[in-house]
């Protein structure tokens, strides 16, 4: 059964609001109602805010009249104030109703009971007052008592007179102050009540001395959270200088300190803390740096490591140190897209008879077109499947021709190594290098490689290590081409475009850190090619 109106409801709900959703506090202040209807009341309280709908809620139980709620208010005023008096006289209602009632009708006239307060509450009390930043009623709340409580408590331990024309000084032990006698034992003892008053005030002073001073420890203690991370070691001596400066000139700003009183407290010279000062207001020397660093980085579609910038950056005369580079590519995060390849193998079991292994693992070679590795691998888009069949030399890792399909058949194959012979020079007839791959062991493949003098060569079957160089330059055209890269939309003959204008970059411009330069501009600059 509802038993309060919607005002009290309301006022029961900003009280649980103000006092920080403290339920003990609002029922201790007005007398009802349950914690989980208090909570209840909160929740409609707030959407009615939020929506401007009022609750209906107990609307339709009502139980008592406005006139009978009067003549209890009324009895309750006239007849000693005591709440169970009313109830039995008028048979009616509860408690927590009749107290509710009082409140919403004669709000302060309840008389509220409460037990005696201890010496040493009191004390603190005066004390919380004394020290400054909260009002009579604030600390009265803390309490449980009302306002006036908390300054006679105040008037009494520090002897404060009650108004203007009410000195507390007496003439006479034997005298009131308004001049009449009063016995010995009304006399109060001023002395004691000044000690008291001077302990209580230094009481407070070293409590807002050690509240200043833990304030100061928790705000660098917090700051140091913030520099190094929550974990183990999280300490202002594990600070460096300029994080120790940082910190130092936070605290200081924010708790409005002199720095010079903290540098102790973080283990921090005077002279080093104005040189991390002044470190860090001059210009960031590598501002300009960044940006050309970026922009290499970029232009290589995010695929160069900081070795390679650094090549790049040292061809375009600019002098720098690798490890700078590394310094400002990590901490600004430009980290290439690098993945594992997945293990691919394009062994189809045996044909024919296999040439034999000429190569055994040795991919060097003196000059250009003397041996040749080939391999086919595949790219798995959502528009379909694309697949690069490459010839790589390897005196340099140039990809002399290369051939996309989205069939990896013999035609693929076969017309890739005519390309490659298209480009060979008198005399020239390197050893050209595969898996045991079918395409490479048709009659087609073997009838370019004869009418060219090519010598064939061939890995163990199903061993990938056999044809490490072809495997080794596909690990890194996916890594800085393929993986890590959405191709979502892209079509079939998008890819083959892409594809394409890759290999034609690794080819012409990609800085090969051997040699620091691009493949094809070291073959020109030897004059191996125009």
């Amino acid at each position: 059964m509802a038993r309060y109106s919607k005002e009290q409801r309301r006022r029961a709900a900003e009280l649980y609001e103000r006092y920080e959703h403290s339920a003990a506090d609002v029922i201790r202040e007005l007398g009802y109602p349950s914690k989980g209807a208090l909570r209840m009341w909160h929740r409609d309280w707030l959407e009615e805010r939020r929506t401007g709908i009022p609750s209906s809620r107990g609307e339709h139980y009502s139980r008592y009249t406005d006139g009978q709620r009067r003549a209890a208010v009324e009895h309750y005023l006239t007849h000693g104030r005591r709440l169970s008096r009313t109830i039995r006289q008028m048979g009616y209602p509860s408690r927590e109703v009749l107290a509710a009632w009082i409140d919403e009708l004669a709000p302060g006239e309840r008389a509220v009971k409460r037990g005696p307060v201890a010496d040493e509450v009191r004390r603190m009390a005066v004390a919380r007052l004394v020290a400054g930043g909260v009002t009579s009623r604030q600390v009265a709340a803390e309490v449980g008592v009302e306002a006036s409580v908390v300054r006679n408590w105040k008037r009494q331990l520090l002897r404060e007179p009650v108004s203007e024309g009410d000195p507390v000084t007496p003439d006479k032990p034997g005298k009131r102050n308004d001049g009449a006698a009063r016995p010995d034992h009304d006399v109060p003892d001023l002395e004691g009540l000044v000690a008291e008053r001077d302990r209580v005030r230094a009481e407070v002073e070293r409590l807002r001395r050690e509240k200043r001073e833990a304030e100061i420890e928790l705000a660098i203690l917090k700051g140091a959270l913030d520099l190094v991370g929550k974990e183990r070691g999280a300490d202002p001596d594990n600070l460096t200088n300029r994080e120790k400066t940082i910190l130092v000139k936070a605290v200081s700003a924010g708790h409005g300190i002199p720095a010079g009183r903290l540098l102790a407290r973080v283990g921090l010279a005077r002279s080093t803390y104005y040189h991390q000062l002044n470190a860090m207001n001059r210009p960031d020397r590598d501002e300009g740096l960044l940006a050309l660093v970026r922009d290499v980085f970029e232009n290589s579609l995010r695929r160069y490591g900081y070795r390679r910038v650094w090549l790049e950056l040292r061809n375009a005369g600019i002098v720098v140190s690798a490890k700078r580079v590394m310094r400002l590519m990590t901490r600004h995060g430009l980290v290439p897209l690098l993945k594992r390849a997945r293990r691919y193998s394009s062994y189809k079991g045996e044909l024919t008879k296999a040439p034999d292994n000429l190569v055994n693992r040795v991919f060097h070679a003196e000059g250009p077109n003397r041996l040749w590795v080939t391999d086919l691998t595949e790219f798995s888009i959502p528009a379909g499947k694309v697949y690069l069949s490459p010839v790589i030399d390897c005196y340099d890792g140039m990809p002399v021709a290369w051939t996309i399909g989205t069939s990896p058949n013999a035609e693929l194959a076969n017309r890739m190594l005519r390309d490659a012979c298209a480009t060979l020079g008198d005399g020239e007839r390197p050893v050209i290098h595969s898996d045991r791959g079918c395409h490479y062991r048709w009659p087609g493949w073997i009838s370019i490689c004869r009418e060219n003098g090519l010598t064939r060569s061939m890995s163990a079957k199903g061993c990938s290590p056999d044809n490490a160089a072809a495997e080794g330059f596909f690990g890194h055209l996916k890594q800085e081409f393929f993986h890590g890269r959405s191709f979502t939309g892209v079509t079939i003959e998008g890819f083959v475009e892409q594809l394409d204008g890759y290999m034609r970059w690794y080819r012409d411009e990609r800085i090969k850190l051997a040699f620091g330069t691009s493949i094809a501009k070291r073959r020109r600059e030897l004059g191996l090619m125009a």
